[in-house]
């Protein structure tokens, strides 16, 4: 069992150079009523190779503090959006 942190969520901005958000999901019991509800982070992610486009689903690490509010980067790309293949079908025509 590693002692890093891993963690799988959604890209949902890449307009930066060499940094990606990323969005992770959580559930959680609510204190009271004790009903499942969703919770969300948003974490910035170190990529390296701007890889990584909007809507893929990736993994990300955590790491040394690589800026003021970095500390995670990306290992890898688990699956790639839909809507990224669709754009570069149109780009070719």
């Amino acid at each position: 069992m590693s002692k890093t942190k891993e963690l799988i969520g959604r890209v949902i901005s890449d307009k930066m150079q060499k940094t990606i958000i990323v969005r992770i999901m959580r559930e959680a019991k609510h204190p009271k009523y004790g009903r499942i509800i969703k919770r969300y982070n948003r974490f910035k992610v170190h990529d390296e190779k701007n890889s990584a486009k909007i809507g893929d689903i990736v993994k990300i690490v955590a790491t040394r503090p690589l800026s003021k509010e970095k500390n995670f980067r990306l290992v890898g790309i688990i699956k790639k959006s839909e809507a990224a293949q669709i754009e570069l079908k149109e780009e070719l025509k």
